[in-house]
């Protein structure tokens, strides 16, 4: 399997797939590159080269002790373009990856970058505090850090079967398979990693990362998502960032790159395309 090597000797695995103009794309919590499967394939049989990595601990990346917070994930990301010496980029970030994206941008630049997606991401700031009264109370990510610790396999399955595809609302039908993905994929990230990963996708501040993203940036975001409310992510992002173009998805859950693949993969290819 292939793998790069981060600034602090951590291995990092990623898959490239296809070839043509790069596509990067950073997964949620607590997946792995595998959760983009699907708009992976889309987008190398659509003439583009697309590489998705595991986050430090998670997947098939090292479970490092230390480093589970956004700056070294923006740092393993630069790694792993700098590494491959990619140029003209469409980063696109998944929920937690969307943060990854974001504080890349805020640490790295847009040097390498041409244009940048957000999709259920959690940017600007979900955590509620005084200068952010519309985020989630700390009482939530504190429940998700308990779950994790006492019964870290159940909460996936909760998880899966209930808010991240929405499959708690009437009429939804999201298959076996697919939540089982997840439940599969979170067990493969390090206990302590993705224990740490809760902070580092609830509490980190990316206003100033938002703001420095000035090449042409698209937001997807379903306003039915129960994990990174809209209002929250998308809604707030789009506003922050310049010339942002927002993509509602109605009734969508948080977890589109399953339920809403096709669309979410026609707009991905109307973007990269524009």
């Amino acid at each position: 399997m292939p793998f790069v090597t981060a600034a602090d000797g951590a291995h990092l695995h990623y898959k490239d797939w296809g070839e043509g103009r790069p596509v990067v794309l950073s997964h949620g919590w607590p997946l792995n590159a595998d959760s983009w499967e699907a708009q992976q394939l889309l987008l190398a049989t659509h003439g583009f080269r697309a590489i998705a990595h595991d986050r430090r601990g998670h997947g098939r990346s090292e479970q490092t002790w230390n480093g589970n917070e956004m700056d070294t994930y923006a740092d393993d990301l630069a790694a792993l373009i700098d590494t491959l010496d990619l140029r003209d980029i469409t980063l696109v970030g998944f929920s937690t990856g969307g943060g990854e994206v974001a504080r890349y941008i805020g640490r790295h630049g847009t040097t390498r970058v041409a244009q940048v997606v957000l999709v259920s991401a959690v940017p600007p700031l979900m955590l509620r505090n005084d200068d952010n009264p519309g985020g989630l109370p700390v009482e939530v990510f504190d429940a998700i850090r308990a779950g994790s610790l006492a019964d870290r396999s159940q909460l996936y399955r909760d998880l899966a079967d209930g808010p991240f595809f929405g499959d708690n609302r009437p009429g939804a039908a999201v298959s076996q398979g697919i939540r089982d993905a997840f439940w599969l994929q979170g067990l493969q990230a390090g206990h302590r990693n993705a224990h740490e990963c809760v902070a580092a996708f609830s509490a980190t501040d990316f206003r100033r990362d938002l703001d420095a993203i000035d090449v042409p940036t698209l937001v997807i975001h379903g306003d039915d998502d129960q994990i990174v409310p809209f209002e929250v992510g998308g809604k707030a992002s789009a506003a922050r960032i310049k010339n942002a173009t927002l993509k509602v998805y109605a009734g969508a859950p948080h977890g589109i790159t399953d339920t809403h693949k096709e669309r979410l993969g026609a707009d991905l290819l109307d973007f990269l395309n524009s």
